[in-house]
């Protein structure tokens, strides 16, 4: 008996697998040519964005934030004065550290914002840095808002922006050719879409969220270092986060939903890294540590 050929059904049965293969190959691509290390823990970053690009968006964001009306500039030198004071030192310490290189190429800008309900401060790509002067009870001291500032600057000189923007990239296109060879392989319309949504909330919760967390317990690590090497007491950052805690009335979001660490984890971390910042901090001559001015 003549066998008849299956030739057309191993084509169509492969075509899948071929997409799949040329997908992991264009993942994997782009997975080795945009990746570094980061200098102080050692830790892989997935880099597909050039540092150019990140500093044109962070002084676009800079510059969007300081026109906005409802953002408006302190004028109080009282408020103005502290935070230049302590970005300053904390900028040196920028310089002189392993982020030297990225520190020397940014174009250092420091605005104070008046906003006493907002307890936040913020680094972009570039150097372009903005307090509010609500983290100021919470911070409480000079010493204080340098365990901010080395914490938001950090994130500046780690480009964890720029890691982040690409961690998105990547789970997206990943997402997008499973999706096309889900509907190549002509597998059911309803399972294929129930497949997509588990995968992207795997994503989420899996990679995007621990990575984030990743970023914020880098951030509280070397800005100590800074901080320190800046003439601050490091052991003010636990304070900080006791205060933080307290004002928050001891309610955060599940960790493992969150993209921070839980207060409770930050403090626990940062007892840990003051075996080694402690060192630094008693090494330089103190940094003036005056209290921070009262909101009105």
């Amino acid at each position: 008996m003549k066998m008849k050929s299956n030739r057309e059904g191993w084509s169509k049965s492969a075509r899948p697998s071929n997409l799949l293969w040329l997908c992991f190959g264009i993942v994997t691509m782009l997975v080795t040519t945009g990746c570094q290390t980061n200098p102080y823990t050692g830790r892989w970053q997935l880099m597909m964005m050039p540092m150019s690009q990140e500093v044109q968006m962070g002084a676009q964001a800079y510059a969007d934030v300081k026109s906005d009306p409802k953002m408006r500039p302190s004028t109080d030198p009282r408020e103005i004065e502290p935070v230049k004071r302590v970005a300053a030192r904390v900028i040196e310490a920028a310089k002189r550290s392993k982020y030297s290189d990225v520190a020397n190429e940014f174009e250092w800008e420091v605005t104070v914002i008046k906003d006493d309900k907002t307890m936040n401060a913020f680094a972009l790509p570039g150097g372009k840095i903005a307090v509010y002067t609500g983290i100021f009870p919470v911070a409480k001291t000079e010493a204080g808002l340098a365990a901010v500032m080395g914490h938001e600057v950090v994130h500046a000189l780690a480009r964890h922006g720029g890691e982040r923007m690409s961690q998105n990239t990547l789970a997206q296109t990943t997402l997008q050719a499973i999706g096309i060879a889900l509907g190549v392989s002509g597998a059911n319309p309803v399972l294929s879409q129930a497949g997509m949504a588990a995968l992207g909330v795997g994503a989420q919760v899996g990679v995007l969220l621990p990575f984030s967390r990743k970023h914020e317990s880098e951030a509280d690590y070397v800005g100590v270092l800074l901080a320190a090497d800046a003439g601050y007491d490091p052991r003010e950052a636990i304070q900080l986060w006791q205060r933080m805690g307290e004002m928050s009335g001891g309610k955060s979001p599940s960790e493992f939903m969150s993209t921070h660490p839980s207060h409770e984890t930050r403090i626990q971390q940062l007892e840990e890294w003051m075996t080694e910042a402690m060192p630094i901090y008693q090494s330089k001559p103190p940094a003036p540590n005056h209290e921070l001015p009262a909101l009105h």
